[in-house]
């Protein structure tokens, strides 16, 4: 919930009139700010939106949670995201992001909750399979974390498949927003452009500038989700923009927003490099057009400028913008009965 998608889920669920429960892990220091506006924000009640302590390696505490809170619909976003840790940390990405989403959906199995479910796949599960990548691409993935989410990927089908679960798997490519972490590449060159403009510093350093990825904007992402789960039918789908962009690109672009040379201020670390590295990953989002009615409005060049304005305005003591629901209303939430 504390995360970049759990915030902006939590946003548009309540602004659909949802009673939002979420799960934060206990730690010594608050890890909430990109969730904190929502208790006084006037848009929610906080009466609709609580939150609770729990861990993906605690299956007590999931049944548990499960019993009390009985959801109609439960989104499972939690894992150790990044890659470049997971080679650092495999047997602790192992454990929660791949065997968390089995502690889940067993918890859900052993309650018999009524739920619709979905989980956070991810692209880097199609690792070195040749893009674009769609549904039926075969799965290369090239780390601790492309392994791990494909595991809770086949755990997900295969509770499907066995005990009739309404069980997804979103297969989401690259997404962005100013609420990304700041060791993730994309918000790690949106902030240096934005410092360095500022000439609070003079350079960043980067890995492989040559990787190319599909990068969409974060909230529109979190629309797919929800429609995903508001089908007649579940069923896995790739989310993307079908376009690709390098990091090298990435970085032109968001020093071109604030009129810098990125070749002057952009440096090169090997200690950035992953061990197994993905060279390109190209969505093709299909399937979610046809069947979903979605399709990415935001692509790469509107999404640097919009990070690296936020951390413009957030070095000028601005308030960030709340986020508005771009394009076509959504459709109402329909009832499911099972």
């Amino acid at each position: 919930m504390t995360g970049q998608d759990g915030s902006y889920l939590a946003e548009l669920l309540l602004d659909r009139g949802y009673t939002v429960h979420g799960l934060v892990r206990r730690a010594s220091t608050f890890n909430t700010h990109r969730i904190d506006h929502l208790y006084s924000d006037p848009h929610h009640s906080d009466t609709r939106f609580f939150l609770h302590h729990a861990d993906l390696s605690d299956a007590s505490r999931l049944l548990e949670l499960l019993q009390t809170t009985a959801p109609d619909e439960v989104y499972h976003l939690a894992a150790q995201s990044h890659v470049r840790v997971s080679f650092e940390e495999p047997t602790f990405t192992g454990d929660i992001t791949g065997m968390g989403t089995a502690r889940l959906l067993e918890a859900i199995r052993l309650t018999g909750a009524e739920c619709r479910f979905y989980q956070a796949s991810s692209s880097e599960m199609f690792g070195s399979s040749t893009p674009p990548q769609h549904e039926d691409t075969p799965f290369q993935p090239r780390s601790p974390y492309g392994a791990a989410k494909l595991y809770a990927h086949w755990m997900t089908r295969s509770y499907r498949e066995a005990y009739g679960m309404f069980a997804v798997n979103g297969i989401l490519f690259n997404h962005e927003s100013p609420r990304r972490g700041e060791t993730f590449v994309t918000r790690k060159i949106a902030r240096a452009a934005a410092r360095i403009k500022a000439g609070l510093q003079d350079r960043v350093y980067l890995g492989n500038l040559d990787a190319v990825r599909d990068w969409g904007y974060a909230p529109e992402y979190v629309e797919a989700i929800w429609l995903m789960l508001q089908q007649d039918s579940p069923q896995d789908y790739v989310i993307a923009t079908g376009t690709a962009s390098s990091v090298r690109d990435f970085a032109r672009l968001a020093f071109d927003r604030v009129g810098l040379d990125w070749t002057r201020h952009v440096h090169y670390d090997q200690r950035y490099e992953r061990p197994a590295e993905v060279d390109a990953l190209i969505g093709d989002p299909s399937k979610a057009g046809r069947v979903l009615g979605w399709k990415a409005r935001v692509l790469a060049p509107e999404l640097a400028a919009i990070m690296v304005d936020a951390e413009a305005r957030a070095l000028a003591g601005q308030a960030p913008e709340r986020q508005e629901w771009p394009g076509e209303p959504l459709p109402q939430r329909r009832e499911w009965k099972g």
